[in-house]
């Protein structure tokens, strides 16, 4: 498989309500990918900070040489690199992301 294709794939997001000293907050997860979270009063700033960790995870993943998992088939229809670049991890993914997955944990 491509990088490309192992950030395209659809991992179940599980969002919910947490009272935190007091006050309400959202924290949102990926399960299937271990403790990948994010928890911010504002859900879609908690969806950013989420999206910027599972990019990081699957990446680190894939250099450590452990794959993330595959629940499901990757999203044809999505753009992992632009989805990047918008949130701060161009150089991240940048020339990466039509090689294949195998070959990043031979760069060392």
């Amino acid at each position: 498989m491509k990088v490309r294709d192992y950030l395209s794939i659809p991992y179940l997001l599980e969002a919910q309500a947490v009272e935190r000293d007091g006050q309400w907050t959202r924290r949102l997860r990926y399960p299937e990918l271990g403790n990948i979270e994010a928890v911010h009063d504002d859900v879609e700033r908690a969806l950013l900070d989420l999206e910027r960790a599972r990019i990081t995870e699957v990446m680190r993943r894939l250099r450590a040489g452990d794959p993330p998992p595959v629940p499901r088939r990757p999203l044809e229809t999505t753009d992992q690199g632009w989805w990047a670049r918008r949130l701060g991890l161009g150089a991240l993914v940048d020339g990466q992301l039509d090689r294949d997955a195998q070959d990043l944990t031979n760069d060392g």
